[in-house]
């Protein structure tokens, strides 16, 4: 299905677009055929980004500075775009996230993660949902959200928090505009490694080792897989897909949640040591 026309016709917007996760979903949105739009708060980051993918793309990909902590500047972006062209599909991607012990969290530290992911991702949706509605435009909203908006997790207390945010948000709104033409979805990432993620949240080597493997399939995903499962859910193949959120993990969060996982440790003396003894 991944032929190269299969997102042709679409303008879409990637927030935090200009690195990361968000770069790489935009460059395969580019390779089937979409025009890519990003945002972020780094005008050089955003320029050459824009810079590297019109070289590659016969210009199909244009770039916004904006803070999508600001709603002024989310509603003058999307104004902006709209005189150039209309969106049809959005990637709430832009995030914020600090690892911490709770207790020693300021408020203002609670209120930037809250701000990127929780606020900013409310804006640009409500912004362009308007935009849509009034319009009677058929379109998709994407969030990248993560298996602990519906676990918890601890040390990112307020990322779980905004996360778990954002999955209320699309499925409410899932119901109240899927019957206008808006649909709304999620991906739920496991580890995909990015260099600035890394470095604010892994702090040893072993640690980053055991994270991207400690799943079923031990191995850390790929970007190209993201990217994948992005397109689909913005294509026409899925229309049928509104209110869900896609796990793409490897199975790690199934994984830590059973409570006798933890035999894959035992060795196979152990296991023959377990069997129960025949009967005559």
């Amino acid at each position: 299905m991944f032929q190269p026309d299969l997102l042709k016709n679409k303008t879409i917007l990637v927030t935090g677009g200009g690195t990361g996760l968000g770069k790489a979903m935009g460059k395969r949105f580019l390779e089937l055929g979409a025009s890519l739009v990003i945002c972020g708060r780094r005008a050089q980051v955003l320029k050459d980004t824009a810079a590297e993918f019109n070289s590659a793309f016969k210009n199909r990909a244009a770039y916004h500075v904006c803070d999508v902590r600001d709603a002024g500047q989310v509603e003058a972006m999307i104004e902006a775009q709209w005189r150039r062209a209309p969106l049809n599909a959005l990637v709430n991607n832009a995030a914020g996230n600090i690892a911490a012990r709770s207790e020693t969290l300021s408020t203002r530290a609670v209120d930037a993660v809250l701000g990127i992911v929780l606020h900013g991702t409310a804006y640009v949706t409500w912004a362009c949902g308007k935009k849509w509605l009034n319009e009677k435009r058929k379109a998709s909203v994407l969030s990248i959200l993560a298996t602990y908006a519906w676990t918890g997790c601890g040390y990112v207390v307020p990322s779980a928090m905004a996360k778990a945010g954002v999955l209320a948000m699309t499925q409410s709104l899932a119901v109240e505009w899927g019957g206008r033409g808006i649909r709304l979805n999620g991906i739920a990432p496991g580890p995909f490694p990015t260099e600035g993620a890394w470095s604010r949240l892994v702090p040893r080597a072993d640690l980053a080792k055991e994270i991207e493997t400690n799943n079923p399939l031990g191995r850390p995903g790929r970007h190209e897989e993201l990217g994948n499962l992005a397109a689909f859910l913005l294509s026409d193949y899925s229309e049928y897909i509104n209110g869900e959120c896609v796990t793409i993990d490897a199975g790690r969060w199934l994984k830590g949640a059973g409570q006798l996982n933890f035999l894959a440790k035992l060795t196979d003396e152990e296991w023959a040591m377990m069997r129960p003894a025949k009967k005559n």
